[in-house]
């Protein structure tokens, strides 16, 4: 048996470790394009910043090493230009120049390319170390912007997603002023607008300036550093630019050989097959099916890549005991300053996409006990199937705890419990690392009540403005009412509510009540007593805080100071 697999890095050599373990005397060549076969891409952002001061550290394997340990033929800088599926036979660009090399079973890990948002910039791959313009995908990337950095005092980072986030702080944290230009009207596009500002504030804080709704029209590449111009018709000087607006599977050699797609990315199977026969595919380079959704998409994580390339070797060598290939769910998270953003599932673009039904739920709850030191809150949006109870998607931002409670969800989702389930989970508890009832619990008890029909939801874009027949009951104390609430709401905090029903079915008029707080605790009690005493109420979902999340900036100009209706 020869298995060729062309790509290394996660998807490609994942693969090849894995099929070395279950056949000792199989034939196994490894082709890669590049200079190196196994690194760390994931930690080229913080090579870049400083806080990997050793670039040798960023390379986990050589030719030689995965040769001594598993007997693995790697062949760098060999680049297939053709493939003939129906001879087994792929046409090779090497050092030595052109060859052929037949298999037996190919597994395709090509990867994927930067997206060059305008085909007039150039990024010469070959020479990294020349100009400003450059993308962070490889070792060299990393090496000529850490060199830019060292000397320059300005950067441009094109693309607010994840790459780029960490590329912006890691270019502020070797001192330069730092510009993020991104097209949409937030950082991070994927995470909800609520939890987007919230990381827009910190990138503020950290001295990063910000252009959303904003495009690059035109870079202009000199001697003395890159012009960047923007569709708002600023222009920045620039000692480096990042290209950073997302990637794309390089997968032409093969489609043209008659390989199946979709958007350029290869059509695989449950088992990683393709449409040629003996053909399998990983990685970025591949389309897979989301858990929650079903949509087909491109998950471009390392950890999906190798999980895929291990099952994948497993079906090659041992099809009868193979797992199939799971749907994936895009678990991810970046850290910004002190915050981390984290995600998993479905966000509320993809769900409408897909034409899903869901309930969002919001939740503050602290990290860990609120009397020990360094309590910080979890801000956490999960949205669910309204009848069901099924966990469609989770996002939170925080200071601490943040990647605990994503991957508790992950999990969650991938075992098929429900929100109800949640309230059940028997999670770790000491003071210095949780709650005894934690913030997933409580995430669990909110959407309980929504889901038995309990307790009636409103968001922030339905409170601002009410209908006429609706009036919000803010149930803070006076103190924090006076420091911002919504236009005509009723102060009544929720320690008096019990002795001044009277006065409040007076003051609402048989008006529906939106019940409001901080968070959503004092809230759900209010809402409780209120829909007892034969209200009509509904209850702002997190309260106060998830209103400023989703306004942001802008919501100075919504909230108004001082007394108003207070009681």
């Amino acid at each position: 048996m020869r298995l060729v697999i062309v790509g290394g890095v996660a998807g490609g050599m994942s693969a090849a470790a894995r099929a070395r373990r279950l056949d000792e005397h199989a034939e196994i060549i490894v082709l890669e394009q590049g200079e190196y076969v196994s690194f760390a891409n994931c930690g080229l952002p913080y090579f870049v910043g400083g806080e990997i001061t050793d670039p040798e550290a960023l390379l986990l394997h050589t030719p030689q090493s995965l040769r001594a340990a598993l007997n693995l033929d790697v062949r760098i800088n060999h680049r297939v230009v053709q493939a003939d599926f129906a001879t087994h036979q792929l046409t090779l660009h090497t050092p030595s120049g052109v060859q052929t090399l037949h298999y037996d079973a190919l597994i395709l890990s090509p990867g994927a390319k930067a997206i060059n948002p305008l085909a007039s910039v150039a990024t010469d791959q070959s020479n990294p170390y020349e100009g400003h313009v450059h993308t962070l995908r490889t070792v060299d990337d990393a090496r000529a912007l850490r060199s830019l950095a060292a000397q320059g005092k300005t950067a441009v980072v094109v693309g607010a997603g994840f790459i780029g986030l960490e590329a912006a702080e890691a270019l502020a944290m070797r001192g330069l002023d730092v510009h993020i230009v991104e097209l949409s009207n937030h950082v991070l596009p994927p995470l909800e607008r609520e939890l987007a500002s919230l990381v827009e504030a910190e990138i503020r804080r950290l001295g990063i300036r910000i252009h959303t709704g904003t495009e690059v029209t035109a870079i202009d590449d000199s001697a003395d550093g890159a012009t960047v111009t923007l569709s708002d018709s600023t222009q920045i000087q620039a000692d480096a630019v990042v290209l950073s607006v997302g990637v794309k599977p390089e997968t032409e050699v093969f489609i043209s050989a008659g390989l199946a797609h979709d958007r350029g990315a290869i059509i695989i199977d449950e088992h990683g097959r393709t449409n040629q026969p003996d053909v399998y595919a990983v990685g970025d380079a591949t389309i897979a099916t989301h858990r929650t959704t079903g949509a087909r998409q491109i998950v471009a994580l390392a950890g999906p890549a190798n999980r895929t390339g291990r099952l994948v070797a497993d079906y090659i060598f041992n099809p009868g005991k193979a797992r199939p290939l799971p749907a994936l769910l895009g678990t991810s998270i970046v850290r910004i300053g002190k915050l981390a953003a984290g995600i998993t599932g479905a966000n509320r673009a993809a769900l409408d996409a897909a034409g899903r039904k869901y309930t969002t739920i919001h939740t503050h709850s602290n990290q860990h006990a609120g009397y020990f030191p360094g309590a910080s809150a979890i801000h956490l949006v999960m949205h669910i199937d309204p009848y069901t109870g099924e966990i469609l998607g989770a996002q939170a931002v925080g200071k601490d705890g943040v990647d605990k409670r994503i991957d508790v969800l992950a999990t969650a989702i991938t075992a098929g419990l429900t929100a109800p389930d949640l309230i059940d989970l028997d999670l770790s508890y000491s003071p210095p690392f949780g709650n005894a009832k934690d913030a997933i619990n409580m995430a669990g008890m909110v959407a309980d009540n929504v889901i038995a029909r309990r307790l009636n939801l409103i968001y922030p874009d339905e409170i601002t403005p009410l209908d006429d027949d609706a009036i919000v009951l803010d149930v803070r104390t006076r103190r924090e009412y006076a420091s911002g609430h919504l236009p005509g709401a009723i102060n009544i905090p929720h320690t008096e509510l019990r002795g001044r029903i009277n006065e409040l079915r007076e003051r609402s008029a048989g008006k529906t009540l939106a019940v409001m707080c901080a968070a959503g605790v004092r809230s759900w009690i209010a809402y409780s007593v209120v829909r007892a005493e034969g209200f009509d109420a509904t209850m702002l979902s997190g309260g106060m805080q998830t209103l400023r999340g989703w306004y942001g900036d802008d919501i100075e100009s919504i909230l108004v100071t001082g007394e108003g209706n207070e009681g």
